[in-house]
């Protein structure tokens, strides 16, 4: 299968070191951002051909599907893009800035039935996926679950420290991945949820510390800190709080309250991409279709409208 990836950052990273791993995928060609960057990038990962143009790129001959790990605000419009164009899309969250851009996308996705997969990633983390098994099998009955999310964002920089042409966004993107996977474990579409922020940076335009409240119809509270302020390194970890043991999510690894390493299954981004592949080859829905996730979508834009604009 031939495809365009379209973004040169840190996700683009990411996702061709899993792409260039798979024996039935060829990326043919890259949609870049930054002229000297996209170059360096093609060179580097051996892609044949990039462009700026994201619709020259997906016209290359026999391209089926994009990889989407562009700027948050594209997301939405490149999706659709693509699915006019008739590509299958795999887009890195969030899907859309707002819900009336996921809703968009998502009629398109209906109309034109071609594959469109937002990376949710918490849903295909072996450590995840162990927590929700527990829960769902009634192993394991939650009082709270702990998150936090700590970034030091106070420039437009990157995770490799280069400058960006875009700002990143706390609510929308970072909390996104705690919201779906919040969602997905407890199946509550209208789960109750609240939020506050703190001030607006006076450049990056956005606030830099968030906390969002949650709480399941089985009474589990969700405690989530998110921030940009935090000096040191990236930092995310999930602490679940339940009746009969505590579990730690912290460097792709889950721990019992003992201290000790709990074994899980294969997870990650490998696996994510190749679901996105396997739905296409079998023509069926992926795991986290665009429509299965706009409910996080809606919970997101609750919160929103609690913190306002």
């Amino acid at each position: 299968m031939k495809i365009c990836l379209a973004g040169e950052g840190a996700m683009g990273f990411n996702h061709i070191k899993v792409l260039q791993q798979l024996d039935d995928v060829e990326v043919v060609t890259l949609a870049g951002g930054v002229e000297e960057d996209a170059a360096v990038f093609a060179e580097e990962w051996e892609i044949p051909h990039y462009s700026l143009d994201l619709e020259t790129c997906l016209n290359q001959p026999e391209v089926e599907a994009v990889v989407l790990a562009t700027p948050n605000q594209v997301h939405a419009a490149q999706a659709e893009q693509a699915l006019s164009m008739g590509k299958h899309v795999l887009v890195e969250i969030p899907m859309g800035l707002n819900l009336a851009e996921a809703e968009r996308l998502v009629d398109m996705e209906m109309k034109t039935g071609l594959v469109c997969m937002v990376c949710h990633s918490y849903r295909y983390s072996a450590p995840h996926r162990e927590i929700v098994r527990r829960v769902r099998t009634g192993e394991l009955h939650l009082h709270h679950i702990v998150q936090q999310t700590y970034f030091f964002r106070r420039e437009n920089t990157n995770m490799f420290g280069k400058p960006r042409s875009w700002t990143d966004e706390l609510l929308w993107h970072q909390a996104c991945h705690m919201v779906d996977f919040i969602y997905w474990l407890f199946d509550e579409p209208d789960i109750e949820a609240w939020a506050q922020a703190g001030p607006t940076h006076p450049g990056l335009g956005i606030p830099m510390d968030i906390t969002i409240g949650m709480r399941s119809k089985t009474g589990c509270l969700v405690s989530s800190a998110n921030s940009f302020n935090n000096h040191g390194s990236i930092t995310s970890n999930y602490r679940f709080i339940g009746e009969e043991a505590t579990f730690l999510i912290e460097k792709g690894k889950l721990i019992d309250h003992d201290g000790n390493e709990v074994s899980v299954g294969a997870g990650g981004l490998d696996v994510q991409d190749r679901e996105f592949l396997d739905a296409i080859k079998n023509g069926r829905t992926p795991m986290t279709s665009c429509k299965t996730c706009l409910p996080t979508m809606a919970i997101l834009d609750r919160l929103q409208g609690i913190i306002g604009d």
